[in-house]
């Protein structure tokens, strides 16, 4: 087509005018003889039809006017035009739902409402006036100024689209929007029975499966949410189905029906990246960190340059132990979005996995100084300073920097509620890993004076008691918050604790068995069958604590503490030395910079005769840990074994200084009676003055 013979918009309009014009001319010249005569020779009542009639097409002409050009003249032209046709005609529905819809596209909302609401008055039963109605309240909640009204006008809205569901049940689009609004109140049985009533209608109606599911999820029940789901999928072909039946799984933790699901909707739809990512996830929480990465590099194939991917593969890469790989693409995370909170702390994650803590230290403290300029108090600000300010204290404590951790959980106080209440137990348990009890339990008292009926601060000062001895009163504290429900689990799981603690072994084993029978997900299992091995074990029932660390290792092969509990338990026993190596070296491989798991292996070492191996893992782990008494008793026996008597003795005393500061549960009379001994026999060796004295075996 020639472009200069394509028709114009407002050629099209004024053709309209001249159809308009027509229209109106076509009314009789000569009146009836009956008739009671008017200009024209036109009957009164058929001249202000006449004349409605062409203000009314004269103002829609001038609405289309407006939209093609958004000129404000052209609205104001097609409101007096109906306007006048509203005078001429002032019983029509129709002008007056025009005039309504023009004021509404004008952004003169309080005429909008107030001829909408004059033709209701007139007839209630109007629904383009009522759905007019309903678009104005909805337009008015996504006005920033008007917040103080929000709630006025959710439930205006909902009056409309009520009505309007009365007057046409088969309307689903304001179905959806009522479902929504009354999620906005938070009345979520009206919204899903709106939603059920809706999908009675249409089953295989998305938005309202897609509102249902995400409603379920909302309320906690995630399983409703997936029986919903999985019905809808039997005889479906939609990929967003699929894709949400993937989501509802993850929320139940079962992650391999999950990757399933999203399976299915890659099958239907192998473009569409949110398939891929839900895949890509499910399969990281499931363990299968190949396939992951696999999905991963797929989603690059999508969109090189989107930033979360190559942030998600430095995840996997650094799941998989190949940091270099994950530093890459950290990098490449960092170079797309500069300032990123997430890519910022999962960068102090890389460095700490490196064992490089100081770097760590130092991006999070420069990330917590950014933010607090920035934010100033915003809620969301709050929430990421909460998050830094947690991950930094561990840092912290990390290093054995116990001051500089108790200052930085803090800071968290002078956030929300919530984070200052999370922040108090990081206090609390601060003061515990430093062996301070007395500031951990005044802490704990301050925090329950501020929140005395928060369960997670009196489980915490619970244990801190159980830490100290008082079992009873440890006990007597954690029964209180028993309900009788499926979440006692935790409790149960903690009074066994503070039981094994006391060495009351018999009484922390009936507790955990009770924790075992209402564990439901495999986490919880882990928990309850690693506590019991160490019970066991404590009792030198070794077979009873080998079955319980199987337990653990089939569920999670990858479980760092029950690998290096196990391992340590056959070395220490001087059993299965090879399989003790492999055990902890299992364990390492997860923790490379755990002090704990540094001086298993150099324990083990030790028993298999290798010292030199061992007295390397020793320092590096009395480096990591050097309040650890077993580690320093452990590195003065291989310097005894190779004939340095001096440092022998050096460690000895250094490991019997720990002791006197342990904690009270965790005094092992045994082992400072051995080490006692041996500064015993070198002392006296030296002043005896014995050659060779430094060749005996330790006792």
């Amino acid at each position: 087509m020639n472009r200069y013979l394509r028709p114009s918009p407002l050629g099209a309009v004024f053709g309209l005018l001249a159809v308009a014009l027509a229209a109106a001319a076509q009314v009789p010249a000569t009146p009836p003889a009956s008739s009671s005569g008017a200009p024209n020779g036109l009957s009164v009542e058929t001249q202000g039809r006449a004349d409605a009639y062409y203000n009314l097409a004269m103002g829609h002409i001038y609405e289309q006017m407006y939209e093609s050009t958004s000129r404000s003249e052209y609205a104001n032209q097609a409101i007096e035009f109906y306007k006048k046709a509203y005078a001429l005609d002032p019983h029509s529905t129709v002008v007056g739902e025009r005039l309504a819809e023009m004021y509404l596209q004008a952004q003169r909302i309080p005429e909008a409402v107030a001829e909408a609401q004059a033709v209701l008055k007139r007839n209630p039963n109007d629904l383009p006036s009522r759905r007019l109605l309903g678009r104005i309240y909805l337009r008015s909640l996504g006005d920033m100024n008007a917040v103080p009204t929000q709630s006025e006008s959710i439930a205006r809205a909902i009056e409309q689209f009520s009505e309007i569901l009365r007057l046409d049940p088969s309307d689903s689009e304001s179905a959806l929007w009522l479902a929504r609004l009354y999620r906005m109140q938070n009345h979520h049985e009206k919204a899903g029975q709106v939603l059920r009533d809706l999908l009675k209608q249409d089953p295989d109606n998305e938005p309202a499966l897609e509102q249902l599911t995400q409603l379920l999820l909302d309320q906690g029940k995630p399983k409703e949410a997936v029986g919903v789901l999985e019905e809808a999928t039997k005889d479906s072909s939609s990929p967003s189905l699929f894709d949400l039946l993937g989501d509802a799984y993850s929320q139940t933790k079962e992650y391999a029906r999950a990757a399933d699901a999203y399976r299915s909707a890659i099958e239907l739809d192998p473009s569409e990246a949110s398939h891929h990512r839900g895949l890509a996830e499910a399969l990281m929480n499931e363990g299968n960190c190949p396939e992951a990465l696999a999905e991963y590099k797929k989603l690059l194939e999508l969109d090189p340059d989107d930033p979360k991917v190559y942030l998600r593969l430095a995840q996997v890469y650094r799941e998989l132990h190949q940091l270099d790989q994950a530093e890459e693409n950290l990098a490449k995370a960092r170079q797309r979005a500069p300032g990123d909170l997430e890519i910022i702390y999962n960068e102090a994650m890389l460095y700490q996995a490196q064992g490089r803590f100081e770097d760590a230290i130092r991006v999070l403290s420069n990330a917590v100084a950014e933010i607090k300029a920035q934010t100033n108090g915003v809620p969301s600000g709050q929430r990421a300073l909460g998050i830094l300010y947690q991950q930094l204290g561990q840092l912290y404590r990390e290093v054995q920097n116990y001051r500089a951790a108790i200052n930085t959980f803090e800071e968290m106080y002078k956030l929300s509620d919530e984070e200052g209440r999370r922040g108090r137990l990081l206090v609390m348990d601060a003061y515990r890993t430093a062996k301070d009890l007395p500031h951990a339990l005044e802490e704990a008292d301050k925090a329950l004076a501020k929140y005395p009926n928060d369960q997670d601060l009196l489980s915490g000062k619970a244990l801190l008691l159980g830490e100290k001895g008082e079992t009873d009163a440890a006990v007597g504290i954690l029964k209180g918050l028993l309900t009788g429900k499926e979440n006692d689990r935790g409790v149960y799981l903690n009074i066994a604790q503070v039981y094994e603690r006391g060495r009351r072994y018999s009484e922390a084993e009936a507790q955990a068995r009770t924790a075992e029978k209402l564990a439901v997900e495999p986490e919880d299992k882990k928990m309850v069958w690693f506590l019991l091995g160490a019970i066991f074990e404590r009792q030198k029932q070794y077979d009873r604590a080998e079955q319980e660390f199987k337990h653990v290792l089939s569920l999670d092969p990858h479980n760092a503490p029950a690998l290096n509990y196990y391992g340590y338990m056959l070395g220490d026993r001087g059993v299965r030395l090879d399989e003790a190596r492999s055990l902890v070296e299992r364990a390492l491989a997860e923790e490379p910079y755990n002090g704990a798991y540094l001086d298993s292996l150099g324990w083990v070492n030790y028993k298999q005769g290798r010292f030199s191996e061992a007295e390397s893992l020793l320092r590096r782990a009395t480096e990591r840990e050097s309040n650890d008494p077993t580690i320093h008793g452990h590195l003065g026996d291989v310097y005894f074994k190779t004939g340095r008597t001096a440092l022998a003795a050096q460690e000895w005393e250094k490991s019997l200084a720990e002791w006197r500061r342990a904690l009270p549960t965790e005094v092992e009379s045994d082992k400072i009676a051995e080490i006692q001994a041996k500064l015993t026999m070198l002392k006296r060796d030296f002043a005896q003055q014995k050659p060779g004295a430094g060749e005996a075996k330790p006792q």
